[in-house]
């Protein structure tokens, strides 16, 4: 329990020292603990030492630990997510942050409608153009954007991005800043019901390069449960 809740407490400190370092409120950004592959045992320590939303990878796996640690705090879907377990997916999660196109936009809204409920998401964007991430284009945003605002039991409510891993993290910068211009522009685009609040950027690595170019939303696994 004193390790994790001790990595937590110093990721918290870095998280505010990086916002106060560009004149921004630490109450703007949320911590999101990766959960992936961390018993449920440690993922209720991390519960108890603070932490108020997880990240899963995995539908199934995180569907064992929600039925363990329960609602007491938000549960985001950070992995890729099939369109077959789009369904589940709208049950248990309340935010999305890889929606990567139409298709699994159209299955989770038909899921959100079915159960009566308006599902909070986020366009996840390949900005480095890996084959081996998902993500939508750059290009592709602003037409997924479009379509996807008007599906009635959806709401964008953002963008994320994975970058290529970097040994120094002030090499993620430019994809960080990337990210932030291109929600910029969406916003702009004054689309009807897209919201464009939230960037979910930001790992163990580089969470205080992300928090300086505007992450409102990053996503820590390492750092609080140690390597995995």
């Amino acid at each position: 329990m004193s390790n994790i809740a001790e990595n937590i407490r110093r990721v918290k400190e870095r998280m505010e020292a990086a916002a106060r370092r560009v004149g921004r409120n630490p109450g703007e950004i949320r911590l999101v603990a990766v959960s992936k592959t961390v018993d449920a045992e440690r993922v209720l320590q991390a519960v108890q030492a603070g932490v108020e939303i997880l990240g899963e990878n995995y539908v199934q796996e995180g569907k064992k630990k929600i039925d363990r640690v329960g609602h007491q705090v938000g549960w985001h879907f950070i992995g890729h997510l099939q369109t077959n377990k789009a369904k589940i997916a709208v049950r248990l999660f309340d935010l999305i942050h890889s929606v990567d196109n139409l298709e699994l936009a159209e299955e989770l809204n038909r899921a959100a409608d079915q159960h009566g409920k308006v599902l909070p998401i986020l366009l996840q964007i390949n900005l480095s153009g890996e084959a081996t991430k998902f993500g939508a284009s750059e290009e592709e945003a602003f037409k997924m954007a479009e379509q996807i605002s008007r599906m009635p039991a959806l709401a964008v409510a953002g963008l994320m991005t994975l970058p290529p891993y970097f040994e120094n993290p002030e090499e993620a910068r430019p994809y960080f800043i990337h990210l932030r211009e291109l929600g910029e522009r969406l916003r702009r685009e004054k689309i009807l019901r897209l919201a464009m609040r939230e960037l979910s950027m930001g790992m163990s690595n580089d969470f205080e390069v992300a928090i300086e170019e505007g992450a409102t939303l990053v996503r820590v696994g390492t750092a609080i449960f140690g390597p995995r």
